[in-house]
């Protein structure tokens, strides 16, 4: 039991970490240094709580007073453990960073509400996990949305994040009204709100399948796979970096969550949900990098990049429910494992570029990547850190995302190989490839553009280094990325518990996850790639000491400036073009025109697929049609106590009439 009590303490803690800081002056740097102190103790606690029910000391569940859910049951497996990992671990770093990037002294009026609510964030997220009622599972679910929602709009001042926000808020609450009708179908069909299993045969086929669509939906829309991502490029955009950072690294994974547990509780999958899922995922990390490609804000970009990482998540997810409807434990075993690994990856890369996307924004106050450049002088340490954070991210070895990617592969592989093997999962393969490749293209366009090269603006050139508070954070998940590419059997142990629930009744004794993919080699080869890469760098370096140096080729010019580099746009234009189809994008040309032209510039953007150009025509022609209603809307209080008469008449007549029929 003393996992879960030292789970439920750093709940506790991280609850309460914020609420010092509400009682002292606005100023004083006490409150967030005592935030910063309880997260801390609060991260080290949940992760040895983590570590814990990974080892199989989770022990039963434990009840707390509330009756109205059976007096709250909350338990811990390895399932859980498994995600509680990322929750700590980002929500123990993110206070620190916050020291440097939101100090107290510049952010007044925000400072105390951002840090109150990151522990309530943390805490609900949590709570979330280790619930075993639908009544507590959904208690933590609305803390953790109205917790993200109000860190979403810290700088309410700024139109752009209170419209964020309210997207997002409107999503979630869609989200939380699908989980509702969710929980009441699970009632009806097994008599209680308790998670646990669900045995063969109880709930019918259809009542099976609507279970299945009200899982997808409600968690679909908190993980952002398209085409339910629409809230997710402005919140992670417009939020503050490490509010960005903990929504993209561990907020969308509680979608994940949702959907790897409750899709666990029900009996016997058929497998068209695997292949809904898996399909999905395809859409998802396709379209997701692509539109990523397009983006000229930094940290829209990286958004995009979270759907992408999502939907190579459900293709996992995919082929382990094919392979549980098929009898398949290694397809499970495979695709889960890459699946949830890439769960822990995608938290610890996708982090650290939303922390190192901070730094910049931090030093150059703008996220407009076409406004950067040079950056890797000033700031070495954070282009260090983007540089392992992007190799990670498109799958590179000996990097973590390589691992997770590769199980994937081979998940799909066996899928495709074995005796009645899937047509859809073998199409997966080249989607996957074409997503990795597509990646490296964006991450060589926006570190080409923002660190290296010659700065294009007065704040780039002047920009240093990120404070010591900041550049720790970027340190530790860094070392995280190398650790897991470099030493992936360190983490099979916990791959093959968090995989135990949905591989039992598959096979009579459990395979490890070492015994059917030889990740030794891969700590064998990841050193050697390391060593390769540094002799190449030295050899490059020594043969380029030696060089002679002279400006460089400026096609014509007299007189060449910084701005006439390569933009983010002119490098992605090619791939954006070939996808003009699905990107569409909006370009405005420059206006030259005369002998001597006056000043002029080009610019182009590419809308959301799903926001602007569905959800907000409809919601436009929807208004338009009831224009004619605003009449009634005159602000007068006898106009109101007219209609409330009025609809009181309406109600009397109707019963009366209902009675004598």
């Amino acid at each position: 039991m003393w996992s879960l009590d030292l789970v439920c303490l750093a709940l506790l803690l991280a609850a309460a970490s914020g609420l010092p800081g509400l009682g002292l002056r606005r100023r004083l740097a006490g409150g967030e240094r005592i935030a910063a102190l309880l997260m801390g103790i609060a991260a080290l606690a949940g992760l040895a709580g983590a570590a814990g029910g990974l080892a199989g000391a989770a022990g039963a569940t434990r009840l707390f007073p509330w009756p109205a859910a059976d007096h709250g049951l909350v338990g811990l497996d390895p399932l859980g453990a498994f995600f509680l990992v990322p929750v700590f671990l980002i929500g123990g770093l993110g206070p620190l960073y916050g020291l440097g990037y939101w100090p107290q002294r510049h952010h007044p009026g925000t400072g105390a509400r951002l840090r109150l609510c990151w522990g309530a964030l943390t805490a609900g997220m949590g709570l979330l996990i280790i619930s075993r009622h639908a009544l507590v599972f959904l208690l933590g679910w609305e803390i953790m949305a109205l917790a993200a929602f109000f860190l979403i709009v810290t700088e309410e001042h700024l139109a752009e994040s209170r419209q964020a926000g309210w997207i997002y808020l409107i999503a979630t609450h869609v989200s939380t009204l699908t989980l509702l009708a969710l929980f009441v179908l699970w009632r009806q069909a097994t008599g209680s709100y308790l998670m646990q299993p669900a045995a063969a045969g109880l709930i019918a086929a259809g009542r099976l399948n609507l279970l299945f669509v009200l899982i997808l939906v409600g968690f679909g829309i908190k993980a952002g796979l398209m085409p339910l991502h629409f809230w997710l490029p402005g919140a992670h955009a417009n939020a503050p970096s490490h509010v960005s950072a903990i929504m993209s690294g561990v907020v969308l994974k509680m979608g994940i969550y949702g959907l790897v547990r409750w899709l666990g509780l029900l009996p016997a999958p058929p497998a068209a949900w695997g292949a809904v899922i898996f399909a999905l995922g395809a859409v998802s990390g396709l379209l997701g990098v692509l539109f990523a490609i397009g983006q000229h804000d930094l940290k829209r970009l990286l958004a995009y990049h979270s759907v992408e990482n999502i939907g190579i998540i459900l293709l996992g997810l995919g082929v382990a429910l094919i392979g549980r409807a098929g009898g398949r434990p290694e397809w499970v075993a495979l695709g889960l494992a890459g699946g949830l690994l890439h769960v822990w990856n995608h938290s610890l890369f996708k982090s650290l570029l939303f922390l190192c996307a901070g730094a910049v924004v931090h030093q150059t106050h703008t996220r407009q990547i076409d406004r950067l450049g040079g950056l890797a002088k000033g700031m070495p340490w954070t282009a260090a850190c983007f540089v392992v954070g992007a190799a990670a991210i498109c799958g590179l070895p000996p990097l973590n995302g390589f691992v997770s990617e590769w199980l994937v592969y081979l998940g799909m592989l066996r899928g495709v190989f074995a005796t009645g093997g899937s047509a859809l999962v073998a199409a997966g393969v080249p989607v996957l490839a074409a997503i990795g490749a597509l990646a490296v293209a964006c991450f060589v366009k926006v570190f080409g553009t923002v660190f290296l090269g010659e700065a294009r603006t007065e704040a780039a050139c002047r920009a240093g280094e990120a404070p010591a508070a900041m550049r720790l954070p970027m340190g530790v998940l860094a070392g995280a990325c190398v650790l897991i590419g470099v030493a992936p059997l360190l983490v099979a142990p916990a791959l093959d518990a968090a995989s135990s629930g949905w591989l039992a009744g598959l096979e009579p004794e459990r395979l490890r996850l070492a015994a059917r993919v030889p990740l030794g080699w891969i700590g064998l080869l990841a050193p050697a790639l390391l060593a390769l890469g540094a002799g190449l760098a030295l050899l490059a370096r020594r043969r380029a000491a030696g060089a002679r140096r002279g400006p460089t080729w400026d096609c014509g010019y007299a007189l060449p400036t910084p701005r006439m580099q390569y933009t983010a746009a002119s490098f992605a234009r090619t791939i954006v073009q070939l996808s003009s189809s699905v990107l569409r994008p909006r370009e405005q040309p420059p206006g030259v025109t005369g002998l001597f032209p006056p000043p002029t510039h080009a610019h182009s953007h590419v809308d959301d697929a799903v926001l602007d150009r569905v959800i907000v025509p409809a919601a436009r022609r929807i208004e338009d049609g009831f224009s004619w209603f605003h009449r009634f809307h005159r602000g007068l209080s006898q106009h109101y106590l007219l209609y409330i008469l009025v609809a009181m008449i309406v109600l009397l007549l109707w019963s009366l009439l209902g009675v004598n029929g």
